[in-house]
C-alpha cells in the first residue's frame, strides 16, 4: 500500500492577483502544466484576456472578479471558480500592491489598507478554501511572501510588516494542518520586476533607492522576473504527496562578470 494517495489527475488552481505580474505568469505556467486555472483580480478585463490566451493555447481557464479585501467577493470568486472547474486543489495568493512611505508618515488607514490586502486578504482565502481541502484530505495553499519579511527595507510602508505576518501565519498553518494532507507553503522572492510599485514618481522612488543603497540593499541591479517565481510555484505544488516544500526562496542572480 502506498503511504499517500496520489494526487488526482485533475487539480484546479485558483490564482489571486492574476491580472499581471507573478499571478499572471503563474496562471500561464500552471495551465501549461495541465492545471485548469481560475484567474481572479479586480481588473477583470486583463484576467479575461489572459484566460482567452490560455484557452487558445489549449488550456482550461476562467476569469472572475476578485477583491481580496472583500469577504463577499472572495466567496463569489471561489464559488464561481469551483462551479466552472470543480473543487479547488491549489491556491496561489499573488494579490497585492505597494505604497512607498516612511511608516510614521502613513496614516493608520493607509497602513491598514496595505495589511488588509497582503495579510487579511490571504486569510480570507484560507478561511474560504482550506476547510474543504481538509475534508478532501489534500490540497496546496501557496502564499507569496517577500525577502522583506525577514530583512525589511526602509520606505516600504506596511509591506514588510504584512509579509512578515503572512510568513508567521503560514508557519502556524503548517503545524495546524499537519496530518490533514493539506500543505501550506511560502514562496519568498527577492527583488522582482513586476508592475507593483512601478507607477510611482521620481520624487518618491529617488529617496527609496538612496536609502536602499545606504543600507546595503542594492548590491547589483539584476532583478527576478515573474516567470522565475511561476516556475518555483509549479515546482512546489508538483511535489509528490509525502513531500512538503514549506519554504522556497529565490534571489536574482548577478550578471556574470568577465574573467
Amino acid at each position: 500500500m502506498p503511504r499517500f494517495e496520489p494526487q488526482p489527475a485533475r487539480r484546479p488552481a485558483l490564482i489571486a492577483g492574476a491580472s499581471s505580474g507573478i499571478g499572471a505568469a503563474t496562471a500561464e505556467a500552471l495551465a501549461e502544466a495541465g492545471h485548469p486555472v481560475a484567474l481572479g483580480a479586480r481588473r477583470t478585463d486583463q484576467c479575461e484576456a489572459l484566460a482567452e490566451k490560455i484557452r487558445s493555447a489549449g488550456g482550461e481557464a476562467v476569469a472572475h472578479r476578485l477583491d481580496v479585501t472583500d469577504t463577499a467577493s472572495v466567496d463569489e470568486f471561489v464559488t464561481a471558480a469551483e462551479s466552472a472547474l470543480g473543487p479547488t486543489e491549489i491556491v496561489v495568493t499573488g494579490a497585492g500592491d505597494l505604497q512607498f512611505s516612511l511608516i510614521h508618515e502613513m496614516t493608520p488607514d493607509q497602513f491598514g489598507a496595505q495589511v488588509d490586502v497582503h495579510l487579511l486578504g490571504v486569510q480570507r482565502l484560507v478561511h474560504r478554501v482550506v476547510p474543504d481541502m481538509i475534508g478532501r484530505r489534500r490540497g496546496d495553499f501557496v502564499m507569496i511572501s517577500s525577502d522583506t519579511s525577514h530583512s525589511p527595507r526602509p520606505r516600504m510602508g506596511a509591506y514588510p510588516a504584512a509579509k512578515s505576518a503572512v510568513e508567521a501565519m503560514a508557519r502556524q498553518m503548517a503545524m495546524e494542518l499537519e496530518g490533514t494532507g493539506v500543505r501550506a507553503s511560502i514562496v519568498r522572492p527577492g527583488p522582482t520586476m513586476t508592475g507593483m510599485g512601478m507607477d510611482t514618481t521620481e520624487e518618491i522612488i529617488g529617496p527609496v533607492l538612496e536609502d536602499w543603497s545606504r543600507w546595503g540593499f542594492a548590491r547589483h541591479p539584476e532583478m527576478l522576473r515573474a516567470v522565475n517565481l511561476a516556475t518555483a510555484i509549479v515546482a512546489v505544488v508538483s511535489a509528490p504527496r509525502g513531500a512538503h516544500i514549506q519554504l522556497t526562496e529565490l534571489r536574482p542572480e548577478a550578471q556574470v562578470s568577465s574573467p
